[in-house]
């Protein structure tokens, strides 16, 4: 259950959280509780599926390398092959869609050479052709969404 601190927590902090040596004794002064109490929050909703994480979104290959991946991949194995590629580090995402490309991912790393080995290795281990949709405009669209 999100309470009223959860909400502001939620809320308040989806951009321009503190960027300073303790960010989380701000965010616990911005709303007048401990930063444990902050900490222990974020944990319970991250325990309960109410966040994934808490990190920057930066602009895509401005660190690293990334790309946005599809596979069509046959409706008897697609549970499998999501779950595997959920497994590898180097995706942060997938998806399903209602396509002939029906699993969607993005795959992250530090460089593209490495990127392209990534790529390589899902489609050796699934035996499947991977879809490299790389970006070729980005536009910034603001992933905050009030609760």
């Amino acid at each position: 259950m999100i309470d009223v601190l959860d909400h502001r927590l939620l809320n308040e902090y989806q951009r321009d959280f503190p960027l300073t040596p303790r960010p989380y004794a701000q965010v616990a002064a911005d709303l007048d509780v401990s930063e444990d109490e902050v900490l222990e929050r974020l944990q319970r909703l991250r325990d309960a599926g109410a966040i994934s994480r808490v990190g920057a979104v930066v602009r895509p290959n401005s660190v690293g390398a990334s790309t946005l991946a599809a596979m069509a991949v046959p409706a008897a194995r697609l549970t499998e092959v999501a779950a595997y590629v959920s497994g590898l580090a180097a995706v942060n995402h997938n998806y399903e869609r209602e396509h002939v490309l029906n699993l969607w991912f993005v795959v992250t790393a530090s460089d593209q050479k490495t990127l392209a080995a990534t790529l390589a290795e899902i489609a050796a281990e699934t035996g499947l052709e991977v879809c490299d949709l790389r970006l070729e405009a980005d536009y910034h669209i603001d992933l905050g969404f009030p609760l």
